[in-house]
């Protein structure tokens, strides 16, 4: 009776075949990242959204957060925690979809700005203000009724700028540090102009002020080096209301309703957009590089243009829009675009980077810096993943 022999080499070298295999699948995908990260810079995202998602992509929407539907609703990413905030309520919803903080608000023209990782929370022409984070409630402030909240900001490193009425004056900018103590560090108190905002600027406060020349309204930057009490430079923006004030890597930014406008610390403008006639319909800031415009034709309609601008306010890409849209939102190197039907997704330069048909009852977009986009509706929001 003959014996038969298994060669166990073989079987000894399959796990070291399938390892192999394995390994070189591995290489083969990192060289796509890195080569797509290489071209453009989006290579990584893809791979952190795979990582962190489990999952490359996603046609639709997964819905990831529910919320009391009310009309006056206002949104913030806090990186992956969402705050919402209505006319009754300030509430704040964790990854998981989970409510981990909340607080009953009452409030007319309720707003809410991001910066920092933080959310400031205030009622314009009210006299409420909330400063938030991931983690729940930073800071809480509560105006007079004879100097109320005019507006608010958050710096890059989630300082905070309060502007409001103030006694005797044409206005005030509180400015209180990273560590948002109770008392401001520095004030600007203006006897001269009127104050719409403001903004701070690496160490310096940046003043929104507003005055007459000739009969036309000119809004003026007035730049105060902190502690310093006395203007370290300033500059007008010409034929233009400030709408907003924020920073594109390292200018300070206005946007206007006939032009964006650059300037640095020394109140030298370095760089501009003219909207050339055009009506300013939407904004957004907070592109990495770029800042974003939604510019139409008319008064009213859906002709128009949508624009990326550099820091030195050159043109990196130019959109002809001829259908609504509904929000604009910009986060790291995209920009997401909400039109009626649909969701796209676009790099800097305008260049289509995914889209998402049938929307649903979406209103808003909220772009998150890894690509990734928020779709909110009335009660609800969705994510969805390029």
């Amino acid at each position: 009776m003959s014996e038969k022999r298994v060669d166990k080499s073989k079987e000894e070298r399959h796990p070291i075949r399938s390892f192999l295999s394995f390994f070189l699948m591995l290489a083969v995908v990192l060289l796509v990242v890195l080569f797509a990260a290489y071209r453009d810079g989006t290579g990584f995202d893809i791979l952190r959204r795979y990582l962190h998602y489990g999952r490359a992509e996603q046609a639709g929407g997964e819905t990831v957060y529910h919320y009391d539907s009310a009309s006056k609703n206002r949104f913030a990413l806090l990186g992956e925690s969402l705050a919402v905030l209505s006319d009754a309520s300030l509430s704040l919803y964790n990854r998981a979809g989970e409510e981990v903080w909340s607080t009953p608000v009452t409030m007319t023209a309720p707003a809410l700005v991001s910066g920092g990782g933080r959310a400031v929370a205030y009622d314009v022409g009210g006299t409420s203000l909330y400063v938030i984070d991931q983690s729940g409630l930073l800071l809480e402030l509560t105006a007079s009724e004879e100097e109320p909240y005019i507006s608010a900001t958050l710096s890059q490193d989630g300082e905070l700028a309060v502007t409001a009425q103030k006694k005797g004056y044409k206005g005030s900018v509180k400015v209180y540090d990273r560590a948002l103590g109770p008392d401001p560090y520095f004030e600007f108190k203006s006897s001269q102009r009127f104050v719409l905002d403001g903004y701070i600027f690496g160490d310096h406060l940046a003043a929104v002020t507003l005055g007459q020349e000739n009969g036309v309204f000119v809004s003026n930057i007035v730049l105060y080096k902190m502690p310093e009490t006395e203007p370290a430079a300033d500059y007008s923006i010409s034929g233009g209301l400030v709408a907003a004030v924020g920073e594109l890597e390292g200018r300070l930014a206005t946007v206007s309703d006939t032009a964006l406008t650059f300037a640095n610390a020394g109140g030298e403008i370095t760089g501009a957009y003219s909207y050339s006639g055009s009506y300013l319909r939407e904004y957004d800031l907070g592109g990495t590089g770029f800042a974003a415009l939604l510019l139409n034709r008319y008064r009213s309609g859906s002709v128009g243009q949508l624009v990326t601008v550099d820091k030195n306010g050159e043109v990196l890409g130019s959109l002809d829009v001829r259908e609504e849209v509904l929000s604009i939102s910009a986060s790291g190197r995209y920009l997401a675009v909400l039109y009626a039907d649909r969701l796209a997704v676009y790099n800097p330069d305008l260049q289509p980077y995914a889209t998402l048909q049938g929307t649903g009852d979406a209103r808003e977009a909220l772009m998150r810096p890894d690509g990734s986009a928020l779709l909110l509706s009335s009660g609800s929001a969705s994510l969805f993943l390029p």
